[in-house]
């Protein structure tokens, strides 16, 4: 087995930490939108399963327009902005 390249690691280590901000609830719509990004970029690089990063980066995309939830840190900050009437 090969060792591991930095070229290889970085794009899963970013989308770690863009994960744990997603947790957090900082920076929702930015962190959704970068990771469906960066799941792109694994496919098209191969550094990782196709299926688990395509899946992904549907989540991503779909929290990016959903938002943020009541309890994270951006609904603190910003409030809460709700659908419809």
């Amino acid at each position: 087995m090969g060792t591991l390249s930095a070229v290889s690691i970085a794009p899963h280590a970013i989308g770690a930490i863009l994960g744990i901000m997603l947790v957090l609830g900082i920076w929702t719509p930015m962190a959704g939108v970068l990771i469906g990004v960066i799941e792109v970029w694994i496919i098209l690089a191969h550094t990782g399963t196709p299926g688990t990063a395509l899946l992904l980066a549907a989540f991503g995309a779909t929290l990016a327009m959903i938002g943020p939830g009541a309890f994270s840190i951006d609904a603190r900050l910003f409030g809460r902005k709700h659908l419809g009437g």
